[in-house]
């Protein structure tokens, strides 16, 4: 019978005398032993473990305090016992039930393998609801306050490199990238340009943030004291202006990132040197600010693009921005008046155009029979327009730019950062990409 499989006797002990069945408590270990029943072979001991099988279901249904009896596959599914069994008072072999596992109210046993689902592999929260945003530097960097401005209450993931944040995003390590494109001051980030054409995610949202500067010490650390100043490239050039005018005689040392520089003189314990960073790295990283607010211009600005796995459904119910990457391989100038017309006729407004060397085919050659061989860049061009994809002129203008290109991507169509600009601006950016995993 099947239930002889969860049925055990003790080594060394022959089940030879069984008698009366009994229960140790409480649904413990059930114990029975058959007086004077002889088992001589192997019918006999099936019809023995059947009499058990019968009696552990009467003890389930005599005892309020035991557990009722489970089934899996059929058949009963023994208690789990709560203490070693003891051999029985009157002398004969003790039958232990083997514990298979605790069973659900469903009947299927927790260590059997469950199916995948897809929220094992990405979770679909609400909007800003613990959603895994990835963003480039370490905790105090201005991408992480795009992040949470962008999101807010998301569980923030640091990475050391711009691709590192696009591959975790694709590798379903993170829901969402946020990561800069272009300062007022800086211009463009031209690095996360090239990785949004070699990589497939999409941009739902943009963030605009402004930078406000703070020049920080270790505690006790005087400005006259400093010899170096670390921060990231463009932070050191920002605050040109303002550091001459203070009269520090510092070198200027780059580091990747404005937050990072902060905790390298924090770690090394480096009383010469002083950092430029957001407060939150001064607060982070026990830094004592020195100065605030000493960027050059009180306008400087980044703007940050939200990026997904999937795009989100353009709407027409708000202003919305878009953007594409297109490249020509016909020569001169007409092609590109040709595509900017495209939008000017239809009223659409850009916002920015961009133009890149292609990666793959950074050279063209021009034989002319008079001037000779000429060697011209090959170039990809990134544009943004404020109109929605779901805009029946931004889709004409679109289909009429295909027809001018041999390359054409829509990068994402997104709804507009509307918030106000002020320095101490912390509002939330309302994104539609709620449903987008």
């Amino acid at each position: 019978m099947a239930a002889a499989s969860l049925i055990k006797a003790p080594v060394g002990q022959n089940p030879a005398r069984m008698g009366s069945g009994r229960s140790s408590g409480g649904g413990g270990v059930v114990r029975c032993s058959l007086q004077g029943a002889v088992v001589g072979g192997r019918a006999e001991w099936q019809s023995s473990c059947a009499v058990l099988s019968s009696k552990v279901a009467a003890l389930g249904a005599a005892s309020p305090h035991a557990a009722a009896p489970s089934f899996v596959n059929g058949h009963v599914a023994p208690l789990v016992p709560e203490q070693p069994a003891a051999a029985a008072e009157d002398g004969g072999a003790v039958l232990d039930l083997v514990p298979v596992s605790s069973v659900n109210g469903g009947g299927v046993a927790k260590n059997l393998p469950q199916p995948l689902r897809i929220s094992d592999l990405s979770p679909a929260p609400m909007h800003g609801s613990q959603l895994r945003v990835a963003y480039q530097g370490v905790p105090g960097a201005y991408s992480e306050k795009a992040a949470g401005k962008a999101y807010p209450g998301c569980d923030a993931i640091p990475c050391d490199q711009f691709e590192v944040a696009f591959s975790a995003v694709e590798l379903w390590i993170a829901d969402r990238a946020v990561l800069p494109v272009e300062n007022s001051l800086g211009g463009s980030i031209h690095r996360n340009y090239d990785l949004l054409l070699r990589h497939r995610l999409h941009i739902v949202g943009e963030v605009q943030l402004p930078v406000h500067h703070c020049l920080m010490a270790l505690p006790g650390v005087r400005k006259e004291c400093l010899t170096r100043v670390m921060s990231h490239p463009q932070a050191l050039a920002q605050c040109e202006h303002t550091l001459t005018a203070m009269g520090l005689n510092v070198v200027r040392e780059a580091f990747d990132d404005t937050a990072g520089a902060a905790e390298y003189v924090a770690a090394n314990g480096l009383r010469d040197t002083a950092a430029i960073a957001s407060s939150r790295a001064a607060e982070l990283y026990g830094m004592e600010v020195l100065a605030d607010g000493i960027q050059d211009d009180c306008g400087n600005v980044t703007r940050f693009v939200m990026l997904a796995r999937e795009p989100i459904v353009p709407r027409t119910d708000r202003p919305f921005k878009t953007s594409i990457v297109f490249a020509h391989d016909k020569e001169g100038t007409s092609v590109l008046f040709k595509v900017l017309s495209a939008f000017a006729f239809r009223d659409i407004t850009l916002t920015k155009i961009e133009s890149r060397p292609h990666r793959h085919r950074p050279i063209r050659l021009v034989d002319d029979a008079n001037v000779g061989t000429a060697k011209h860049f090959e170039y990809m061009f990134y544009v943004d327009f404020q109109a929605s994809l779901a805009e029946p002129r931004a889709q004409n203008a679109l289909a009429e730019v295909q027809e001018y290109t041999s390359f054409l991507r829509v990068l994402g169509s997104y709804p507009m950062d509307m918030t106000p600009m002020t320095a101490g601006s912390s509002s939330t950016v309302t994104s539609d990409d709620s449903s987008s995993t």
